[in-house]
């Protein structure tokens, strides 16, 4: 009986068109490869053209090395490159390409031509179609090479029909060209689409005169600087306020050692930084460029590099985390108007102020009413250091509500609630990781009768209440009987704090993507800070000030509002007509 052969060796074509859509799923794919290739080239200068969205027409052109003959004719065969030679160079390679699959792959589903020069005699044209070389000839043109591709997939029907409509394919493009702008902000692209500019885009000595040139100032103005070293891995790039997060689109970056890539727990980790600075679900916008020794980056792990493998990825993530975290630790991150290109040329707070939450566990009281009773002989968290090492300018306070005082380039206004709120929440934070907190015994128990999901709420965070120094015993059913409490300051209500948190808890409305001991902080520490009209005596407000300094993220409260806010005498003479 004679068996039927059902394996059989794909013809050379055929084969080609299959490899290719590894690498050209769409027109943006194209793109992306050639100015890549342009990059690598060493281009100063790109200048793309589409028509239709790129199905009909992609020229990319640069000012690059260029290519000599041999080399031009070369380059469109499969698995030609110039960038390796063994698979050990695959470690630590920097181009951006370096497999030798884009020109062969683009144009085994297109209509290629290559015209490319040196700049020492006459440049080279080299045609191909389907896969096919159709001839090399002279071509007149300066030092640099340009990539015409037209009718991609004319010989694949079915990948044809798969593409969207010309606006939909445009829109991927400028989503391709805006990330490789930004992750080159020093080469000069300009972009036309059906004949019209779309990107013009001159040399820029930043990322953040980049987002400029595409945005708008207002928009790199919204974002915060990002610059940190650890150990081998380098953070750097910008990041949006949390004050500003959720009023506008979402803008994401990430780079690698120079490459635009996909990494969710390289986003993830800096997500993580906004911890308690923003409400739960929120996300940032970010454009961050890591960098790393190019022998801890494995590049060579999808078809179109979009994705890389991390020797270390747990140190890679923590460094991201990290460097966010300082950033918004700055006064940078906090509101202000009228404050062009860097949103604060000197800090809120004056020399001296180190915030850094762990240093203040040692520090002498401060003579302040409003912290007052977090002494008595102890040395713990709530203490802070002596107001003679922050320089402590003169305060005002408005409305019962803001704290008032000048700077040489600014008037600057501190939330009273806000930047409480902040400090109490560091506070309890170390309370509740390192150990129990000090309280003061009631001289007659206090009876809550609470709601079953109330009660619910407690019987969960039972432990953490008892670290931060609420003693509570049960009396029966949904009643609780408390003994001790803590006190923060003087004006805390004990009583109304702990019903107002166990709302809140049962009603899962704070913070509910935190971590249970975190949510617990941030609730009780809303709770528990100081409110918009209470009166605070001048020794009051200057503590304030010099435990708000001392925070990691001075310019945040847990909610995500600017504790700080800040108006250039450049915006106050515009808005008096004097400018």
């Amino acid at each position: 009986m004679k068996t039927e052969r059902t394996v059989a060796i794909l013809p050379p074509a055929v084969a080609d068109q299959i490899a290719a859509g590894e690498v050209v799923e769409r027109p943006a794919s194209v793109v992306k490869e050639l100015v890549e290739n342009a990059f690598d080239a060493g281009a100063t200068s790109v200048e793309v053209a589409v028509t239709e969205g790129g199905r009909a027409t992609i020229r990319v052109s640069d000012d690059g090395t260029g290519m000599a003959r041999d080399d031009a004719t070369l380059a469109v065969e499969r698995h030609a490159t110039s960038k390796i030679r063994l698979a050990s160079d695959l470690v630590g390679v920097s181009s951006f390409g370096f497999r030798g699959e884009a020109l062969p792959a683009i144009g085994s589903v297109s209509r290629l031509e290559i015209e490319t020069a040196t700049g020492d005699g006459a440049g080279t044209r080299v045609r191909v179609a389907g896969g096919a070389l159709e001839g090399v000839s002279d071509a007149a043109r300066r030092r640099g090479t340009s990539v015409t591709v037209d009718a991609l997939f004319y010989n694949t029907p079915a990948r044809q029909k798969f593409l969207r409509g010309a606006r939909s394919e445009w829109r991927a493009i400028t989503d391709v060209i805006t990330s490789m702008a930004l992750a080159r902000p020093d080469v000069r692209i300009t972009v036309t689409h059906d004949g019209r500019e779309a990107f013009a885009l001159p040399p820029a000595a930043s990322l953040r005169e980049r987002v400029a040139a595409l945005w708008g100032v207002d928009a790199a103005d919204a974002l915060v600087s990002v610059d940190d070293v650890s150990g081998p891995v380098r953070v750097s790039g910008l990041v949006q306020r949390p004050a500003d997060v959720g009023l506008s689109g979402r803008r994401l970056l990430l780079t690698v050692n120079g490459r635009a890539v996909r990494d969710t727990g390289i986003v993830r980790a800096a997500e993580a930084a906004y911890r308690s600075t923003i409400p739960a679900g929120m996300r940032p916008s970010l454009l961050l460029l890591v960098t790393l020794p190019a022998g801890d980056v494995d590049v060579n792990v999808h078809p179109a590099k979009a994705e890389v493998r991390l020797r270390d990825r747990w140190n890679t993530e923590r460094a991201v985390e990290r460097a966010v975290r300082r950033a918004l630790g700055t006064e940078e991150s906090a509101g202000a108007f009228g404050f062009a290109q860097r949103a604060f040329a000197a800090p809120a707070f004056e020399s001296g102020a180190t915030m850094d939450v762990g240093a203040l566990r040692s520090a002498p009281l401060p003579e302040s009413p409003l912290f007052e009773s977090m002494d008595g002989g102890r040395d713990d968290v709530q203490a802070v250091r002596p107001a003679e090492d922050v320089h402590v300018p003169p305060l005002m306070q408005l409305r019962n509500t803001w704290l008032l005082f000048e700077r040489d380039d600014a008037l600057v206004l501190i939330d009273q609630h806000s930047a409480h709120e902040r400090v109490l929440y560091e506070q309890f934070m170390h309370t509740l990781e390192g150990g129990a907190a000090p309280s003061q015994r009631l001289l007659f128990p206090m009876t809550l009768h609470l709601a079953p999901a109330e009660a619910e709420a407690f019987e969960e965070n039972r432990e953490l209440f008892a670290r931060l120094g609420f003693e509570v015993e049960g009396f029966g059913g949904h009643t609780l009987l408390v003994n001790s409490v803590p006190m923060p300051h003087p004006r805390f209500d004990a009583e109304r704090c702990l019903r107002d948190t166990l709302a809140t808890l049962s009603g899962d409305r704070f913070g509910s993507g935190l971590a249970k001991h975190e949510r617990l902080a941030a609730t009780v520490a809303c709770k528990a800070a100081v409110k918009a009209g209470d009166v605070l005596a001048p020794a009051e407000m200057r503590a304030l000030y010099v435990a708000l300094a001392r925070t990691t993220l001075p310019a945040h409260d847990v909610h995500g509002r600017s504790t700080i806010v800040q108006v250039s005498w450049d915006e106050l003479e515009r808005r008096f007509g004097r400018r």
